[in-house]
């Protein structure tokens, strides 16, 4: 029940099982049950994951596509009475909006055809994609998403007012699982410029976060073509994004604006997608990636996920001579791997030890090795083996300290104890 009405007895047939608030727009489900539109919706939404939907109330099957029937002698029934406690400070609830249908949504599609429709129809999806998860969910079915991709190219090389809305709706209704679109971006070299050239040239840091997201999107789709073709200036563009987020404030990664952390992310991710295909790794480091990627990490994030990413990917980056080259010319690169060690979560432990071991094992001067040991890289390897860690993340860590105990023997933190505790198997 609404907390603002605690004192007024509400008549339990005007609540929502669901979310316990006086309903809005109730609808009836084929089970007889009366839900709030909203609620049930987000439900069924949810429940696309599972196996099968159910019924919350009386736990029979629910089909994802129900048809849900507006219920509007409860609706004017509970509108009245609104009205009647009015004067108790309850608000009228207004008649909801017909909820949007294919056969609206296909003709605002082919309104962006008419050259002068178009920015009015773009703001009208915008408008309605706002508006809720339900619109969002008719606009990806009727392919608005593949109406966005020529305007997105079009836009970017008139720099348009469009640009913004034709992203942030390709965003919102982007489905991965659509074969059409799918076979509309998974290809196209020219969608993916368009999108680097944003990430270059735009001065509008939400124009630039939905470009990113994206750029996410199609990566994860693009097939072994495109991914090899990806350019040196495309790596080059997301490095340079990233590098402004970091540059234009000192407030930690996740305490920023909505659009910069999404940014940050979706660029990470789109690294990792990429980075197996081709000579795309070699870009990367090319780009600069791994300087920026200590700097991020140097900010101390406070969300273990965006640690995992940047650990993931600095692993892959780390796995080329150019990678390691500039992770040890970075200042604190040896010391970020040592501080973070222990200190995230499990997947950043394994990372972190396997990008020491490639290190010692391709890169081990002896300027290395003392680093190491001042910035206290060797202690941690030593508290990887008595912590709570797999196994196969100790064993790993004993046969670094192993392979160069020769030079680190005289140190107080390598005792012949963890040394010999636990033979090599």
């Amino acid at each position: 029940m609404d907390g603002d009405h605690q004192d007024i007895e509400v008549p339990h047939y005007f609540v929502c099982p669901i979310s316990l608030h006086i309903m809005k727009d109730p609808v009836t489900a084929v089970t007889g049950i009366t839900y709030d539109r909203d609620s049930i919706e987000r439900w069924l939404a949810k429940s696309r994951v599972a196996a099968t939907a159910t019924c919350p109330v009386t736990k029979q099957p629910l089909p994802r596509d129900s048809f849900l029937t507006p219920n509007h002698t409860l609706r004017r029934l509970i509108q009245a009475w609104c009205v009647t406690n009015a004067k108790n400070g309850v608000d009228r609830i207004p008649t909801p909006k017909a909820p949007l249908d294919a056969a609206r949504v296909l003709r605002l599609v082919r309104d962006l055809q008419v050259e002068g429709l178009c920015l009015r129809t773009l703001k009208r999806l915008e408008e309605l994609g706002l508006e809720n998860e339900r619109n969002r969910r008719c606009m990806a079915e009727a392919g608005v998403a593949e109406a966005m991709v020529p305007l997105i190219i079009k836009f970017s090389r008139e720099n348009d007012d469009g640009l913004g809305e034709s992203l942030r709706i390709f965003n919102w209704t982007w489905t991965s699982g659509c074969s059409e679109l799918k076979l509309l971006v998974q290809e196209n070299n020219i969608l993916v410029d368009s999108l680097s050239w944003i990430l270059q040239n735009s001065n509008n840091m939400t124009v630039k976060s939905s470009a990113m997201a994206a750029l996410k999107h199609v990566v994860e789709v693009a097939n072994a073509t495109l991914l090899d073709r990806l350019k040196p200036d495309t790596f080059k563009a997301i490095v340079n994004a990233v590098r402004e987020v970091r540059n234009k404030t000192t407030t930690p990664l996740t305490q920023q604006l909505a659009p910069a952390g999404a940014l940050v992310k979706s660029a990470l991710k789109v690294f990792i997608d990429a980075s197996p295909w081709g000579r795309n790794r070699q870009k990367i480091v090319e780009a600069g990636a791994v300087f920026e990627l200590i700097e991020l990490e140097l900010e101390k994030p406070e969300q273990k996920r965006v640690s995992e990413l940047i650990f993931d990917l600095l692993e892959q980056l780390c796995s080329c001579a150019d990678g390691r080259e500039q992770l040890l010319g970075h200042a604190g690169g040896i010391a970020m791997l040592a501080k973070r060690t222990l200190r995230v979560s499990p997947a950043v432990d394994e990372r972190t030890v396997q990008i020491m071991a490639m290190v010692l094992q391709f890169s081990a001067s002896k300027e290395v090795l003392m680093e190491m040991l001042k910035v206290g890289a060797v202690s941690k390897l030593c508290m990887v083996m008595q912590a709570d860690c797999p196994i196969s993340l100790k064993n790993k860590a004993r046969s670094i300290l192993r392979m160069h105990s020769s030079v680190w023997n005289n140190s107080p933190c390598i005792t012949v104890y963890l040394l010999t505790r636990h033979p090599a198997r």
